[in-house]
């Protein structure tokens, strides 16, 4: 079975992202599966190198974590997945973080800045599909019910 890509916003996505509150904090679930081995552009500077995917994902973090942490963003929480206890079984990712936002407005910043343009190019050599999903905080008590 072929893996569905999903790797950048389509336009519906992000219209739907920026038409929700934008003055409120936000954390953005992040599921990823890398491909074997980076898939660069052949005239980019990291093609050849023979990265694999994670390894690209790494210099994706390193490039771009200074913009990430100038416009306030914070990982809150990261890990590796075990097994699917509900789920299909042909979903599998090899990391998993929650990165917590200001503000959309924040998110926004980072994924414009020029030299964040630049970075975000070795995610997408490292990605084979992922998932970026958009939570807001909700007050109730920390139970189930």
């Amino acid at each position: 079975m072929a893996e569905d890509r999903y790797l950048d916003p389509t336009r519906e996505a992000f219209d739907a992202f920026k038409a929700l509150p934008r003055d409120v904090p936000i954390q953005m679930l992040n599921l990823l599966r890398f491909h074997e081995s980076a898939q660069y552009p052949a005239d980019h500077p990291n093609a050849g190198k023979g990265w694999s995917g994670a390894r690209a994902y790494q210099e994706y973090g390193k490039t771009s974590g200074p913009i990430f942490e100038r416009v306030g963003g914070l990982i809150i929480w990261r890990g590796q997945m075990e097994c699917m206890v509900i789920g299909p079984d042909d979903k599998q990712w090899d990391s998993a973080f929650i990165a917590r936002y200001p503000n959309s407005g924040a998110f926004m910043e980072m994924v414009t800045d020029p030299a964040y343009q630049k970075a975000v190019v070795n995610r997408q050599a490292a990605v084979l599909t992922s998932r970026l999903i958009r939570f807001g905080e909700i007050d109730g008590p920390d139970t189930f019910g």
